[in-house]
């Protein structure tokens, strides 16, 4: 497939990363020389410098017979005329990343039918839906649904009274047999382990299983947990992303919204009828503990600062609050949030990066999810006929290295397989994979 991205920073580096292993032609233009000599010295893909509202330079990229234009700069009029370009020099689809909600509403006049672009994506509404999830699921670091609901994937961290530590995985497996899981990884420091069933957790691991979503609140108490509902949230920072998190939330939860900006929070006041806004400096310990921070169930950092977000989150925990999220720009502070005692680093570049891999391979691809500080992906797809792996019992298959399947789905039952599972044309499966078997997972459960 041929893949142009127009937009290296984060987004589009991670995103050209992501094809450029999976051996798709990748073009990423960029109008800044720095960025374009960062792409040559860091990825496997052709970096061209110039504008993608420039039809020289969108020629040269090879839009004519793009399969894919992604537009993700972080200007939206950039990205709409990208996508408005790219469709007239023949671009077979387009992706556009929008902020404005303005430009997302099909007016008829600015639409995104306007700009004929074939998907929107907006990152600060994927990070608000993502952090909800997390407080919904109290006791999670990772919260994904998989098989229309009814499997769900948990990112659980392992404290030092957590009872299945030093404990093998195969012995948990005999000892709680009428739990239907599958731990399909385990996350220790910066290494990622797809593991087998000699594999002993240990203190501080994170670990990823799968699980019938109704055997999800005793999963959470087999590794120590326990899934409280939670009241009272506590939001530093009023941006979009604050804001969207307080509206989602505020009917089923009593939210507190603390904003710096005078003209901003008398905003938010209005536009949010069941949130308390506050205005002040988040950073103040006296506010906060004015405002009640320890009676708090959770504490959200969102701001443009993620030094403030890191740091606020730290100060949240120390003060007894049960779970911090922050909002982070660095994708390099996500593996580290464990270690420094942060629950949740989330990235809304990575969010929307994920969004956009599944439009890409949506086909046999249901959907895609890469989890925080996990180098690997979690893949939904339908098996095809001829597909090998329907040809044996999958104890009787060569399943690629480095990936494992957590759940199956079979004439609507969902499944967690063992060796003696036979796999059928049309099932879906949920596939965990490391980075270097994506390709051949995905010829596995292909047509050949």
């Amino acid at each position: 497939m041929k893949i142009v991205i127009v937009g290296g920073g984060e987004v589009g580096t991670h995103l050209g990363r992501v094809l450029a292993k999976e051996k798709h032609d990748t073009i990423i233009v960029d109008k800044d020389p720095r960025v374009i000599a960062r792409i040559n010295e860091q990825l496997d893909v052709l970096a061209l410098e110039g504008s993608g509202t420039s039809p020289e330079t969108m020629k040269h990229a090879g839009t004519h017979n793009a399969d894919i234009v992604l537009a993700v700069t972080t200007s939206d009029e950039v990205n709409l005329i990208t996508c408005l370009l790219a469709h007239r020099m023949g671009a077979h689809r387009t992706v556009a990343r929008i902020s404005n909600a303005e430009y997302t509403k099909d007016t008829g006049v600015l639409g995104p039918d306007a700009f004929h672009v074939d998907y929107v994506l907006n990152p600060e509404l994927v990070a608000a839906q993502e952090i909800v999830r997390l407080i919904r699921r109290s006791e999670a670091t990772d919260v994904l649904e998989f098989a229309d609901g009814k499997a769900q994937l948990l990112g659980i961290r392992l404290e030092a009274d957590s009872p299945i530590i030093n404990r093998k995985l195969k012995d948990l497996v005999k000892d709680y047999h009428h739990i239907t899981f599958r731990a399909v990884a385990i996350s220790r420091g910066l290494r990622t382990i797809v593991p087998s069933g000699n594999d002993v957790f240990k203190r501080g691991d994170q670990v990823f299983v799968m699980a019938h979503s109704e055997h999800i609140p005793e999963m959470l108490r087999l590794a120590g947990k326990r899934d409280k509902s939670f009241d009272d949230v506590m939001v530093l920072g009023g941006g979009k992303i604050g804001s969207y998190v307080a509206s989602l939330l505020q009917k089923d939860v009593n939210v507190k919204l603390i904003e710096s900006n005078h003209d901003k929070s008398l905003q938010l006041a209005d536009e949010l009828s069941d949130t308390l806004v506050i205005e002040g400096d988040g950073t103040d310990i006296d506010l906060l503990a004015t405002e009640g921070i320890m009676d708090m169930d959770a504490f959200i950092a969102v701001t443009d600062d993620e030094e403030t977000n890191i740091i606020s989150c730290l100060m949240a925990k120390h003060l007894g609050v049960m779970k911090s999220i922050a909002l982070v720009d660095k994708l390099d502070y996500i593996p580290l949030a464990g270690t420094i005692g942060l629950d949740v680093a989330i990235n809304k570049k990575l969010s929307a990066a994920n969004l956009i891999l599944k439009f890409i391979r949506k086909g046999i691809v249901v959907s895609v999810a890469t989890l925080h500080g996990v180098d690997a992906e979690v893949i939904e797809m339908v098996v095809q006929e001829k597909s090998p792996v329907t040809k044996k019992k999958l104890s009787a298959l060569s399943f690629p290295d480095g990936a494992l399947i957590g759940c199956v789905k079979h004439n609507g039952n969902v499944s967690i397989p063992t060796g003696e599972t036979q796999i059928f044309p049309n099932d879906t499966v949920v596939v965990f994979t490391l980075p270097g078997a994506i390709k051949e997972v995905e010829k596995f459960f292909g047509a050949r």
